[in-house]
């Protein structure tokens, strides 16, 4: 199964973001993220073997136990190159930061392959196969700042990837895990 390791914001800074991504242009070509879906990646995995599902899971409970709760809130927007668009993460980036490393850690521990980045902390709006300007888009988000929630647990998540060949069907997120963060010290 295709699994990551993510934070999961809850409605309440999901519906802000929403209304300002409804006031943006539509413009062709794009693949927008579903809300039901958006989410901070912390660690991709890929595709996970059954048998190394537990391990993983056991290895990310304790990275959340090391891990206390903390506050973020969606704030701005940017882009990767021409090809992605993004909303932006304020608030307490470091813990964000240590919580990714932990979960890319527990991965590599559990003995998956992952990806190697640089964590740059983000929730994807939208995506272009081919390159695009998003700098209107960038520009138009930039004074948006969502309202803080506290972070209080970690989740792995399966991404289903669509099947139907239809044009712009965008992959199922489910949650099949998750983990309380250690209470604030």
């Amino acid at each position: 199964m295709r699994l990551f390791a993510a934070v999961l914001p809850p409605e309440s800074a999901i519906g802000p973001l929403g209304v300002a991504v409804d006031g943006l242009p539509d413009a062709g070509g794009l693949r927008w993220t579903g809300r039901g879906g958006w989410h901070l990646t912390l660690a991709f995995y890929g595709e996970v073997p059954e048998e190394s599902v537990a391990e993983l899971e056991a290895r990310l409970g304790r990275a959340a136990a090391r891990t206390p709760e903390f506050a973020l809130a969606l704030r701005g927007g940017g882009q990767f190159g021409g090809r992605a668009l993004w909303a932006g993460v304020s608030g307490d980036t470091a813990t964000l930061g240590r919580l990714a490393e932990r979960a890319e850690a527990a991965g590599r521990r559990a003995g998956l392959p992952g990806e190697h980045r640089r964590y740059r902390p983000h929730l994807t709006l939208a995506r272009s196969r081919h390159a695009f300007d998003f700098g209107p888009y960038v520009e138009a988000l930039a004074p948006f700042e969502g309202p803080a929630w506290t972070v209080s647990e970690l989740a792995l998540v399966r991404s289903n990837l669509p099947t139907s060949g239809v044009p712009g069907e965008q992959p199922r997120y489910e949650k099949v895990a998750a983990w309380p963060l250690a209470a604030p010290r």
